[in-house]
């Protein structure tokens, strides 16, 4: 189920789209005090609807293992990893925060 604003499903992408422009009307300096509380309140509404998106996604994701034997297999993300379990070798993301090097080193935010 996708979160909700003011009653109507909302996609994640039109959620962030809505998010940026609020800012960047907020960042303008040209609004009146009163308009600039309002877009501040749909900001925040978006920001709860964003996050509560991403912990939907999160919530859906698997990790691809490598078993004992070599082969592959999908487990959720929570679920706890034998020691005796690799995770599976992923090519690294470029330009993503928390991405891995080609030194296996990364930020984790």
């Amino acid at each position: 189920m996708k979160p909700k604003l003011q009653g109507k499903e909302v996609p994640f992408e039109d959620a962030m789209s809505r998010l940026e422009k609020i800012v960047d009307e907020m960042e303008s300096g040209d609004l009146p005090l009163e308009e600039v509380l309002q877009k501040y309140e749909e900001g925040n509404r978006l920001v709860k609807l964003c996050a509560a998106r991403l912990n939907e996604a999160e919530k859906r994701i698997e990790v691809l293992m490598k078993e004992k034997d070599g082969s592959l297999s999908l487990k959720p993300l929570d679920e706890p990893v034998d020691e005796e379990d690799e995770p599976a070798a992923a090519p690294p993301a470029k330009g993503r925060v928390g991405a891995k090097t080609a030194e296996g080193e990364g930020d984790l935010f």
